[in-house]
């Protein structure tokens, strides 16, 4: 029936057919600053290719269907074989395909391959959320891969691959294969060393069985995880392969799949091993958290980078919204208060954005001072950043009003996904212990910090006035940890504006020191200093389509 009462006017677009990347002023910059000039222009134009699928109206619809149609359980087959299988919707494995193809789980063997795959990963995150973790996972498996020769010559390949392919068959006939790792127990969670899955080794060196449960394990069709038990010598690391190499399963039992809060499309499950599932060994007995520290790293940069991309989701749909939506005798972004809002969203973006991809540029230098930098920065952004998203995606989905609170809108989703980061790889307190711990032991990571800051000093005087308050909270380290979280807080805060200041336009800059660093900023979103060029700082978010 054709309506006759009213006909729809005053509301926006959708925000779709444009190109993700491109459209991001700060991300396109960071990948031009920090990648070789010759390496610009394939990158640019690969990150154009995969920036227009994101924005494509058809990898967001795979993105909502992904969304709306959870994985299941199958335990069994219809003839009462135990089978342990997920099922996944055709989107899910779609939306793995574009970005498995885009390389996104291949950084480390090729030059400026961080910087590139962190600029992907913002992008495809922006699609749907929930696929980002197997291929997180699977990027940061490599380096913990390499602490056993043996193992990285069979699995890194098929882990760098960029070809997606779903199923279980052993490796070794695989175009493709992703990994996962299980590290939490019931009675331990963030605390690993209370483990007691048991490792008990066979005749063959460097294989076991194991006999435990993990509470948590991500993407539970990947093709093998890396998980910690007590081996003789201690917690020791090991590649438990969902397929053997002679065609078999491997004894690992799908208890049940988390019913969780966001994060829908991905499948989460608890595990058994019944002291028949075969692993191999990675690294040396004893040795477990040194060998899977590294893939703990780069895991951490991605919850980074991962709410930098539902951040910067939340803010151009805000933007886009406000640009079209007409209130009060005019449109919403030209309203004074509400620009105010935007702008302050804005910066919380980019500076998200900046930081994360900076981190990216550390590991493709791979110097000792960038792995020092990493050591204290890669903790301390991961502790504000995805703390920042929850609130900063709240405000952007009250910028749409009632039609923000709409399941349609996807406002929604972002907002339900975005308390995962600082959950996922150890959460808030982990991280600020983390930095104190480094703070205590690993002088270098101070100074390289520092230098970072240091290149930023004299050119903003709020910026200098936070420095020099670091210093003085860093010259007393009694009650340290009871004053982590402020200490960490501000290390990022320092960080942010730092790299803002050096490489972002002065009106962002600008406001970012006032409202973070300075005391003209509230406690709210919105309550910048009403002097700012804040126009400036929202057209720069803006999206055009």
């Amino acid at each position: 029936m054709t309506a006759t009462t009213h006909t729809v006017t005053n509301q926006a677009p959708p925000l779709v057919g444009h190109d993700v990347f491109s459209s991001d002023r700060a991300l396109a910059e960071a990948v031009e600053r920090h990648l070789a000039p010759e390496l610009l222009d394939e990158a640019r134009g690969d990150l154009g290719v995969l920036g227009k699928a994101a924005g494509s109206a058809q990898m967001r619809m795979w993105g909502e269907r992904a969304n709306e149609n959870p994985p299941r359980l199958l335990t069994h087959d219809r003839y009462g074989h135990r089978i342990d299988e997920v099922v996944f919707d055709p989107a899910w494995h779609r939306l793995l395909g574009k970005s498995v193809g885009a390389g996104l789980t291949d950084a480390w063997g090729r030059p400026g391959g961080h910087v590139r795959r962190a600029a992907g990963f913002l992008v495809v995150s922006q699609v749907e959320a929930g696929h980002g973790c197997p291929l997180s996972m699977t990027h940061a498996a490599v380096p913990a891969l390499r602490a056993e020769p043996e193992v990285a010559e069979v699995w890194e390949p098929a882990a760098t691959s960029h070809v997606y392919e779903w199923g279980l068959t052993p490796v070794a006939e695989k175009a493709g294969a992703l990994l996962g790792m299980g590290m939490t127990e019931k009675q331990g969670g963030s605390d690993v060393r209370a483990n007691t899955t048991e490792a008990r080794p066979l005749a063959a060196d460097g294989e076991y069985v194991l006999t435990g449960h993990k509470w948590f394990c991500s993407a539970p069709m990947s093709d093998a995880f890396l998980v910690l038990a007590q081996a003789p010598a201690g917690l020791t690391c090991f590649l438990v392969p969902r397929v053997l190499a002679d065609g078999s399963r491997n004894a690992f039992a799908l208890q049940r799949l988390k019913d969780k809060l966001g994060n829908r499309s991905n499948a989460s499950a608890e595990v058994e091993f019944d002291g028949t599932t075969w692993a191999r060994r990675v690294g040396e007995e004893g040795r477990g958290l040194r060998s899977i520290m590294g893939m703990v790293a780069a895991t951490r940069l991605d919850c980074v980078l991962g709410s930098a991309a539902l951040m910067r989701q939340a803010v151009a749909q805000a933007v886009h919204h406000c640009a079209y939506r007409s209130a009060f005798g005019g449109l919403l972004i030209d309203k004074p208060l509400m620009r105010n809002v935007l702008a302050d969203l804005a910066l919380e973006s980019e500076a998200a954005t900046v930081l994360g991809m900076r981190l990216a540029a550390a590991y493709d230098a791979d110097t000792p001072e960038e792995r020092a930098l990493s050591r204290i920065a890669v903790p301390a952004a991961k502790y504000w950043v995805t703390k920042r998203c929850t609130p900063m995606v709240a405000e952007a989905l009250e910028c749409l009003g009632g039609n923000g609170y709409v399941e349609e809108s996807g406002m929604p989703r972002l907002l339900r996904e975005s308390p995962l980061n600082s959950v996922w790889e150890g959460s808030g307190n982990v991280q600020a212990l983390d930095v104190v711990r480094v703070l205590r032991t690993e002088p270098a990571a101070l100074d390289a910090f520092l230098r970072e800051v240091g290149a930023a000093r004299g050119a903003d005087h709020r910026l200098d006035r936070a420095i020099r308050g670091v210093l003085v909270e860093l010259a007393d380290l009694d009650g340290i940890e009871a004053r982590a979280r402020r200490l960490t807080e501000r290390l990022a805060l320092v960080l942010q504006g730092a790299l803002l200041v050096r490489w972002a336009p002065p009106e962002v800059a600008d406001a970012f020191c006032a409202g973070r660093l300075g005391e003209d900023g509230g406690s709210a979103f919105g309550t910048l200093p009403h002097t700012l060029d804040l126009r400036a700082v929202v057209e720069r978010a803006r999206v055009e389509v």
